[in-house]
């Protein structure tokens, strides 16, 4: 029986989608503390950077000191970016620690559905893209493979030619899932991306929805969600629900939820889910992620010093949830008015001295007491405080 929720793996890219934003003269040994610093946190795989060229992309010059630098932890998958031949082998010569493939790992047809952003990201037209699918389809043949993906970037939407219809991106997997069937080679995966924040809840919902019914044989799914109008997160939450035990559900997101592209006219507010944010929430859920929530933090703080700003992640700046006793915010804190002092449920009650008291006596309550001595503060099956004096009773009507 398939089980609640899809495998999730989940791919940390700041030191990508969230330097290649950034100001291309942050410091390498700043950039390799971060990235040694996010290999302690429980994190299973993380990019380190882009082989790409640094007239395009000129805060990836530096690329290969960091490689040279950083300090790979046994365990964790480090990949990075290569857009063509000549990236792969650059990025080659680090392998190990890197590895050079991602994703699901089969042969898979891949299109934009956005001709203007493709044209403006990677100087090669739409129709550059699918001039290569029968090479790729010859070439999986050739090496005897039996599964395949299919995928669509700009899936939901282009900032600049307008929405894209569910029942458009359909078409186009299903054009994809056809030049597969001709040469029998079984379509397992399935990709959407959304590099211009058009994402929703919705749309991903009805697109993974319609692929498992159209092809139940496809288990796993990729979506790679960008965040400038603030879907990324709950779209990744409409994804999880629409898939099962027997999936897996890829997703990626940064640190700090920074993160975007210079081509597709958003600038560094096209961001991403913000790691600690989605780990927060996962754990909600009651998913298991091994990771520290406390050292992701640590790593979004050190990068907003980095950066010289606030980054865009919320549990790095007001705390995840207290939960257990003895993570509850002091009933008699002062005022806390500013993001830094807020910073107390990790630097303890130095982050607030000195801050405004305006209470004459401390702050009692009988729910606070119960709490304090290990019990729950409300009793729902028990008498707390249904029973009690000052919980209001049913009125007896006057004869």
């Amino acid at each position: 029986m398939a089980g609640r929720y899809p495998k999730i793996v989940y791919t940390e890219e700041v030191m990508r989608e969230g330097m290649q934003i950034e100001d291309a003269n942050i410091p390498v040994d700043a950039k390799v503390e971060l990235l040694d610093a996010l290999s302690e946190t429980g994190l299973e795989e993380i990019v380190v950077g882009s082989f790409v060229s640094p007239k395009y992309t000129p805060q990836m010059a530096r690329i290969d000191e960091i490689v040279q630098k950083f300090h790979p932890k046994p365990g964790v998958k480090y990949t990075a970016l290569a857009l063509n031949e000549k990236g792969v082998e650059r990025a080659k010569q680090y392998a190990p620690p890197l590895t050079i493939e991602r994703g699901s790992g089969v042969p898979r047809l891949f299109v934009h559905q956005c001709d203007v952003f493709v044209r403006r990201n990677t100087n090669r037209s739409q129709m550059q893209e699918m001039a290569r699918w029968p090479q790729i389809i010859e070439n999986a043949v050739a090496k005897g493979a039996k599964a395949a993906g299919i995928g669509t970037n700009a899936t939901f939407g282009s900032n600049f030619v307008g929405d894209f219809s569910v029942d458009m991106t359909m078409k186009f997997l299903e054009k994809q899932h056809e030049l597969w069937d001709a040469v029998g080679i079984k379509v397992t995966a399935v990709s959407v991306g959304d590099p211009m924040a058009w994402c929703h809840p919705l749309k991903i919902e009805q697109i993974f929805g319609r692929v498992k019914e159209r092809w139940p044989e496809i288990h796993d799914f990729n979506a790679h969600l960008h965040n400038a109008r603030g879907m990324a997160l709950p779209t990744a939450y409409a994804a999880i629900k629409a898939l099962d035990g027997e999936d897996t559900l890829r997703l990626q997101g940064t640190v700090g939820g920074i993160g975007g592209c210079p081509y597709c006219g958003n600038g560094r507010a096209t961001s991403m889910a913000p790691t600690e944010d989605f780990m927060h929430m996962l754990e909600g859920m009651g998913i298991e992620t091994g990771v520290d929530l406390n050292k992701l933090v640590e790593c979004a703080w050190m990068l907003e010093k980095m950066i010289g700003r606030y980054a865009f992640g919320h549990v790095s700046r007001a705390g995840p949830r207290p939960t257990r006793r003895e993570q509850l915010f002091d009933a008699n804190a002062p005022f806390v008015e500013t993001i830094e002092q807020a910073k107390h449920f990790m630097l303890g009650p130095k982050a607030y001295e000195g801050c405004i008291y305006p209470w004459d006596k401390p702050i009692t309550s009988p729910y606070l007491d119960r709490v304090k001595g290990g019990l729950p503060a409300y009793e729902v099956n028990g008498a707390w405080p249904w029973e009690e004096e000052f919980f209001p009773k049913p009125m007896v009507p006057a004869k």
